[in-house]
């Protein structure tokens, strides 16, 4: 089941240590069968804030974005990112293939009737 990599980043200063950054990621996570799905992209927000940039890494499992977040390649260079934009990073596991989400809504009616 792939799993993804979500950071939601505020805006930052430009930075040489920035530009560095984003020169090596994509050699850290490519061993891992990660790629980027989204940064930086042109957005609507549809409702609520959402201050920043958002950037999402996809792999092809959970196993594979954990070793990849794990590696010394990346954090080697994760530095260069917290030390100039601060935000908040999330690994979370996909759905499988043919995901209903009205199984949930029935699990959660069951729940519902049994407390009465």
């Amino acid at each position: 089941m792939s799993a993804y990599v979500i950071a939601h980043l505020q805006e930052a200063a430009p930075h040489p240590e920035i530009a560095e950054y984003m020169e090596r990621i994509s050699a850290t996570f490519e061993p891992y069968g990660g790629r980027f799905l989204v940064r930086g992209a042109q957005r609507k927000v549809l409702e609520g804030g959402w201050p920043g940039h958002i950037v999402m890494i996809g792999f092809p499992g959970i196993a594979e974005a954990q070793s990849w977040w794990d590696s010394p390649a990346y954090q080697e260079i994760a530095p260069l990112r917290s030390r100039h934009i601060e935000g908040d990073i999330i690994l979370v596991e996909g759905v499988p293939e043919g995901f209903d989400p009205t199984s949930t809504a029935n699990e959660m009616r069951e729940a519902l009737r049994a407390r009465g």
